[in-house]
């Protein structure tokens, strides 16, 4: 949903004072606006989608009742690639190298968050906005549905804004029930074509890497 980011030069966002300043003004939690912080150094923005992720697990926390920065492990998965999952990563400490974060990208922005299992489900909250509560907030509908009617030009700071006084108010949660994956087994093997090594569970079949096939990225050229 959040493509509507940054600009450069077309319009003066809030520096990271004033958006200090507006949290405050908006009435943020102070728990929250140090998420928001956060997650906004480490994104290296403030998008739009950002600062509701953050909105949004810290809902999905309290729901859960979990403590983020204890030796609890928590796990993630965000249906969308944009801008959410690192809020994620931040507060929850679910990331991507300890394989506590899996997109499964269906284009909702929404984030599931649950505890470890050593079942075959895990019970989890799933934090989602909520196209029914959007209408009392008509700049972040507009935004949220991609309207042609958004100026990121004259908008895009009135929608922090909203999205700060908001908080919670355009989010709804459900109680769901995950499948949890254990570990593979797994041994290395390698590439007859790179002479690389990789997992035995990535060959292709017909025995080659990824990388020699269609999932190439790259052509070496010395």
């Amino acid at each position: 949903m959040d493509n509507h980011n940054h600009s450069h030069g077309t319009h003066k966002e809030y520096s990271l004072y004033e958006l200090n300043a507006r949290m405050d003004a908006c009435r943020v939690d102070p728990r929250v606006k140090d998420y928001l912080s956060r997650c906004i150094a480490f994104h290296t923005f403030p998008a739009p989608g950002l600062l509701i992720g953050a909105f949004m697990v810290d809902y999905a926390l309290e729901l859960l009742g979990a403590v983020p920065g204890t030796d609890e492990k928590l796990y993630a998965v965000c249906e969308t690639q944009k801008c959410a999952p690192d809020a994620l990563q931040v507060i929850a400490h679910c990331t991507y190298g300890n394989n506590r974060l899996r997109i499964v990208d269906i284009g909702k922005f929404a984030l599931t968050i649950n505890r470890a299992s050593d079942q075959d489900v895990a019970e989890g909250v799933r934090v989602y906005v909520d196209p029914r509560k959007l209408s009392r907030f008509s700049i972040i509908h507009t935004w949220f549905t991609n309207s042609p009617d958004f100026d990121k030009k004259t908008m895009t700071n009135p929608l922090s804004d909203e999205i700060f006084s908001a908080g919670r108010e355009i989010l709804s949660y459900e109680r769901v029930r995950i499948k949890v994956e254990g570990k593979k087994a797994w041994k290395s093997v390698t590439c007859p074509k790179c002479g690389e090594m990789v997992p035995d569970y990535s060959l292709r079949s017909d025995g080659l890497c990824a990388a020699c096939g269609a999932a190439g990225y790259y052509e070496t050229i010395s």
